[in-house]
This record gives structure tokens, sequence and C-alpha cells, in this order.
């Protein structure tokens, strides 16, 4: 592939940071696309159910880190949060399912 020069002498190619920034964007999008199959989805343990109904920040973690395999410090760079908030909002949605399924008529 070529890449031409501007009239200023700049490349046109993309940047890497451009690149990396379509990367996170495309990740970013994953959660969202993936949260209407879950719900779609239909599991005897109401697994699928339980975390398409996560608020936004815990889907996300828990997309990233378990369905996508992601370690906690790559999710955060994701997300732009701290891991320790990554690790948070894992705790949490945690909680949420154990407390979800404890309640659930047999």
């Amino acid at each position: 592939m070529t890449v031409a020069p501007t009239v200023d002498g700049r490349s046109t190619a993309a940047s890497a940071n451009d690149r990396t920034t379509a990367v996170h964007d495309a990740v970013r999008a994953a959660p969202g696309a993936m949260r209407s199959q879950l719900a779609a989805a239909d599991c005897r343990l109401g697994l699928y159910t339980a975390i398409a109904a996560l608020p936004v920040g815990q889907f996300d973690v828990i997309i990233l880190h378990y369905v996508l395999g992601y370690p906690c410090s790559r999710v955060a760079g994701i997300m732009g949060i701290s891991a320790g908030t990554v690790r948070t909002h894992r705790r949490q949605a945690r909680k949420a399912h154990r407390r979800q399924t404890r309640h659930r008529p047999a």
C-alpha cells in the first residue's frame, strides 16, 4: 500500500493513536451489542437475563473480563477507569447475581 504525503508533507496514513482509538471504540461497542443477545437468550439459571439486567458499568466489566477474557488492567484501560474500579464493578455484579438467584422462586 502506498501512502502519498499531503501538500504540507505529512503522511495520510492513520497514526498509531488513531488505530488504537479505533480498536478501543470497537471493544467498547461489543458489550452493547451483547446486551441484546444476552437478553434474548434463555438459560435455566437465569444467568443471561441477570447479566443483561446489570447497570452499564458492571455489564461492561463482566463482558470484557469474563466473556472476552481481558485482564482487569486491560478492561480499565478500555473503559477509562482504574483497575480497582473494575474489580469493584465485578464484585458488585457477582453480588447482585447472588441476590437475584437467592430470591428467585424454585
